[in-house]
């Protein structure tokens, strides 16, 4: 039988979840609304959604928070968060924290719809996935089950695009891969190749697979091209 998707809307705007809530519904989702960041985290403790849609500006505590919380204890679920057009700093800080997408407020309903169903798609185990690890550097990469593990065998978390990015890198070993190439390669032509978003989850997956950040050897830059993955 198939499990219906979870969704979580959390804003503090009652039309705007008003709004998400039927529209998810009418999709099949099942949607539960938050008007806070603890609300949500009463939800999640109670049941993780599949993905949950958060604006950042709440009052009390903001969604750049609730973003570090659920990536920490809800690492499964999906993160697209809500932003204004003037948030660019609070946009990367939230990928930086972990999420996987954003959509600008003023949104149109079809947009925040695709950029949900690729989250959710990018977090699908593939049936066919192979079972065997990919070493990066000190850490090592399980294609089947989407997990990083360090050299204790402790998971260190994903987002999906990280993975994604990942994912490409060890399909391309010791090849410069163009910035347009990685989006085309891990689905995510909707990005844009200027966007800073995809160096800073370069910068994030350094931070964890790399002994040296601020001198990488497994994912290295070539100045004007891309990035490279340097296979052991």
């Amino acid at each position: 039988m198939h499990t219906p998707t979870k969704v979580l809307v959390v804003d503090d705007e009652p039309e705007l979840v008003e709004v998400l809530q039927e529209h998810f519904c009418s999709l099949g989702y099942v949607v539960r609304t938050a008007a806070n960041a603890m609300q949500a985290r009463v939800h999640m403790m109670d049941a993780a959604p599949d993905v949950a849609i958060l604006d950042i500006r709440m009052p009390g505590e903001d969604g750049l928070s609730l973003t570090r919380w659920i990536r920490e204890h809800c690492p499964d679920t999906g993160i697209v968060m809500l932003t204004t057009a003037a948030d660019v700093i609070d946009r990367v800080v939230g990928l930086e924290m972990g999420a996987d997408d954003y959509v600008g407020k003023p949104f149109d309903l079809r947009e925040l719809q695709a950029r949900v169903t690729s989250v959710l798609r990018r977090r699908q185990l593939p049936a066919d996935a192979p079972a065997d690890g990919v070493t990066f550097g000190r850490c090592v990469l399980n294609l089947s089950t989407r997990k990083l593990f360090d050299a204790k065998g402790e998971e260190i978390p994903l987002t999906s695009m990280e993975f994604d990015l990942l994912r490409v890198l060890s399909d391309n070993p010791n090849r410069v891969l163009k910035r347009d190439q990685l989006l085309d390669q891990a689905h995510h032509k909707d990005w844009d190749v200027f966007d800073r978003s995809i160096d800073l989850r370069i910068m994030r997956l350094r931070r964890k697979i790399e002994p040296d950040p601020q001198k990488p050897d497994v994912i290295k830059t070539v100045r004007g091209v891309g990035y490279m993955y340097v296979s052991p």
